[in-house]
């Protein structure tokens, strides 16, 4: 906090946000962070690039070793020193020495009553240790949020934060008043703009690599469709970087020889030759935005793959394929209310916070939900953060 507002420290050049990137260079043996990770992911640069790691919270991959650069290392690692750089541009910043830290969480990392819960926030607390700081308390990031947005000073009113980041997507009901917030109910599910990624990639990509089409017997007479198993993966974020493997490059060169429609397959293998899944997943959240833009043109640009390949991705494609997920947070949304006991119409406010709550989907859900509330963007992307530091001063 700064003369009584939430400063925000500057991780780039007049950028105050971060996309929780790395990037491990094999050339230069250095851990790129942030926007510099995805540049040199797109620009070619041999190394391995990785994203979406909150998922992995709270499962064993978490503490498995493995071989990055020289050395051999944990996830807890990795965001450790992703936690770490924070902290050094802030004690670079503002001259302070940061030893506590008050964290936002999801609601829920995996979902509601998942034994993995506890566990995944004990995995953040290792990696904030292992950053150096020596203390370290958590709040449910919608309850920053309204904090944030000012519930303070509307006594009296109820309000629903509805916090769609990459992994999850969590619902916060509060009541507001002159001494705090009090939350009356929360809930999460485990969807957010990652799986609209996914979705979009598994059903709109991966056909032109040959999801769908069929394989002839190699004994006998008669085909089966291709399995899903490799499609499902090229098409999610953080399995992306595990599938260059030796196993599944030989896997596609036998699916190639009795594919019904080699040229696909031939796609497919280039991909894994190449390591372009990270470049199809940028192309894909690339199409969505355009696409959720109400561009009627708008499509998949797949030209590092073929020049000239692309998926249409017009806007009622866009919502036919989220419509589960639309279906998921409606669902969400009414658990949360049954949760607090209350119905629709109590509802004041809806707060959208996090960037992949910008998605149409998700406000014409909320809309259809609460047609009778104010809708509020605020500051989406830093929303938690600066009720985390408001939070942090009160503490």
């Amino acid at each position: 906090m700064r003369d009584g507002k939430p400063h925000l420290i500057r991780m780039a050049p007049g950028q105050t946000t971060l996309p929780t990137t790395f990037f491990f260079d094999f050339d230069t043996r250095r851990t790129l962070i942030g926007e510099p990770a995805n540049q040199a992911l797109l620009a070619g640069i041999e190394g391995r690039f990785m994203r979406a790691l909150k998922r992995v919270l709270g499962t064993s991959l978490m503490h498995e070793k493995r071989q990055i650069l020289n050395e051999r290392v944990t996830f807890v690692d990795i965001i450790a020193r992703f936690l770490r750089e924070i902290r050094i541009r802030a004690e670079a910043e503002t001259g302070l020495s940061f030893e506590r830290a008050l964290s936002g969480r999801p609601v829920v990392f995996h979902g509601m009553n998942d034994p993995r819960e506890d566990q995944a926030e004990a995995d953040l607390r290792a990696c904030y240790l292992a950053a150096g700081f020596k203390e370290v308390a958590f709040m449910p990031e919608p309850e920053a949020a309204a904090i944030a947005s000012g519930a303070l000073e509307q006594s009296g009113e109820i309000g629903l934060i509805v916090d769609i980041g990459g992994g999850t997507s969590d619902f916060s009901l509060f009541r507001s008043d002159g001494d705090g917030v009090t939350i009356l109910a929360t809930h999460g599910v485990r969807i957010g703009g990652t799986d609209f990624d996914r979705t979009i990639s598994f059903n709109e990509v991966m056909p032109l690599l040959g999801r769908g089409t069929q394989l002839r017997n190699v004994m006998g007479d008669g085909s089966l469709p291709a399995p899903n198993g490799i499609f499902n993966d090229l098409a999610t974020w953080e399995k992306i970087p595990f599938l260059y493997t030796p196993q599944n490059r030989r896997m596609v060169a036998d699916m190639l020889k009795v594919a019904d429609e080699p040229k696909k397959f031939t796609r497919l293998a280039s991909v894994l030759e190449h390591e372009l899944g990270h470049e199809m997943a940028f192309a894909v959240e690339r199409g969505k935005i355009a696409a959720n833009d109400g561009d009627a043109s708008s499509r998949i640009l797949l030209d590092p793959l073929e020049r000239g390949l692309f998926a249409p991705l017009p806007p009622e494609t866009l919502a036919a394929v989220l419509a589960p997920h639309a279906a998921a947070l409606h669902e969400g949304a009414r658990d949360t209310l049954a949760l607090a006991g209350l119905d629709a119409g109590r509802i004041d406010r809806v707060i959208y916070v996090g960037g992949s709550s910008l998605m149409s989907v998700v406000s014409d859900t909320m809309r259809d939900v609460f047609p009778d509330a104010r809708h509020s963007f605020s500051e989406v992307f830093t929303a938690v953060t600066d009720g985390l530091a408001r939070a942090a001063e009160r503490l």
